[in-house]
């Protein structure tokens, strides 16, 4: 690494400390994180004129993508610490968690995003965070943001649970999923808080629990270890962004939902299949379906193209003669369907900007490139898949 990056890396403050916590709060940085807002947070860590420069460039900086993930936030000039931000679930993802009620706890504040989300369906929540200087800051950006039915109480969950005589009508949790080393963890166990061994004292606490999961956790191990429950896999704009888990005996079942220019979901029952079509005919397909991220996490593909679409795994593409309507995810016109050949396809194309899909496909993107000789661009559109032990490739208008 040069030093200049070195540099940069070291201008941006990555955890706050109770004495940075007071400087934010005063009215000198206050004022001149407003004053630098839409500046290079770079230009602004190097500026002498600025009071306390790397803090308040870090707060420009993560105000900046607050915008689009945190939008409340960024409108209330919120404190936003980076690792705290990071970690945090997306507004919009947050807002559309379906419960609601009097009361709920909720285990794991962190910069307290869910716990907004919350405020606004309950009467009233207690949210627990373990860190002092989170406390105040969810206090502050509570405070900046109108907040005034969020107790944040210093806390671990399992001591909190351990004494507390209250009934909550949910709890929520949305565990810390890296470990001291900041490797990524998927399974519940191994998350802070542990929520298998915390269960007997949730369940003591309230009759429900809503649980946020990594994409990454599998749908089958939150119905085995949750088996009445309703598992929600969510996606915002085409990635994948989280697992819910609603245990309030309404399952067992499964929803794909998809957030963005037009919020839609289909559930289905556990156990609900589709038949399989007939065998693959490239010559009657016109339309090409790209299935929502979501859809294919929750393995409802194939339930959500039936009768509209020919599909033969909940991991592939759609292909139908007519555009298929009420399809969720991306519909292409097929201009025609062949046999995988890179060399023809390099003979064709080498060189030409590409962009691909691939589903149940055995090769990577970067693979397909180097074999082919096409590079990440806009010139064509391709579509590789597998159907049938034969390896297909789709060019798409």
């Amino acid at each position: 690494m040069v030093a200049s990056q070195v540099e940069k890396k070291r201008t941006f403050v990555f955890v706050i400390t109770p004495e940075e916590y007071e400087l934010l709060v005063g009215e000198p940085v206050t004022r001149a994180v407003a004053a630098n807002l839409g500046r290079d947070p770079l230009e602004v860590a190097l500026d002498a004129r600025v009071p306390h420069a790397r803090l308040v460039a870090t707060q420009v900086k993560y105000l900046a993508r607050a915008v689009r993930k945190l939008p409340s936030y960024a409108a209330a000039q919120c404190i936003l610490p980076p690792l705290a931000f990071e970690q945090a679930s997306s507004e919009r993802c947050a807002m559309h968690k379906a419960l609601g009620g009097g009361s709920v706890l909720d285990l794991t504040c962190g910069l307290g995003v869910d716990a907004l989300a919350l405020s606004r369906r309950f009467g009233r929540v207690v949210a627990l965070e373990r860190n002092p200087v989170l406390v105040r800051i969810a206090q502050e950006n509570f405070r900046r943001l109108g907040v005034s039915n969020v107790e944040v109480v210093c806390s671990a969950a399992e001591e909190y649970l351990a004494r507390t005589q209250e009934r909550f009508d949910w709890v929520f949790a949305d565990p810390d999923r890296r470990s001291a080393a900041g490797r990524k963890l998927v399974r519940l166990d191994d998350c802070s808080p542990s929520i298998p061994a915390l269960l007997p004292a949730i369940r003591r606490a309230a009759g429900r629990l809503c649980l946020k999961n990594s994409p990454l956790f599998d749908v089958d191990e939150a119905l085995r270890l949750f088996p009445q429950s309703r598992v929600e896999v969510v996606s915002l704009d085409g990635e994948c962004k989280e697992v819910v888990v609603y245990d309030d005996g309404s399952g067992p079942a499964v929803t794909a939902t998809v957030l963005g220019a037009e919020d839609r979901s289909f559930s289905a029952p556990c156990g609900a299949s589709a038949p399989l079509p007939g065998s693959f005919d490239p010559s009657r397909y016109r339309w090409l379906t790209v299935p929502d991220v979501a859809l294919q996490k929750a393995r409802l593909a194939r339930l959500q193209l039936a009768g509209k679409a020919d599909i033969w795994s909940d991991g592939g593409f759609g292909f139908s003669a007519e555009r298929p309507e009420g399809a969720i995810g991306r519909i292409f016109a097929v201009e025609r369907i062949e046999p995988y050949d890179p060399r023809l396809l390099r003979r064709e194309l080498k060189g030409c900007g590409a962009t691909l899909f691939k589903r149940d496909f055995p090769l990577s993107a970067d693979e397909i490139m180097r074999r082919t000789g096409l590079r990440a661009g806009d010139g064509v559109r391709l579509a590789f898949t597998k159907i049938e032990g034969r390896f297909w490739t789709v060019r798409l208008e």
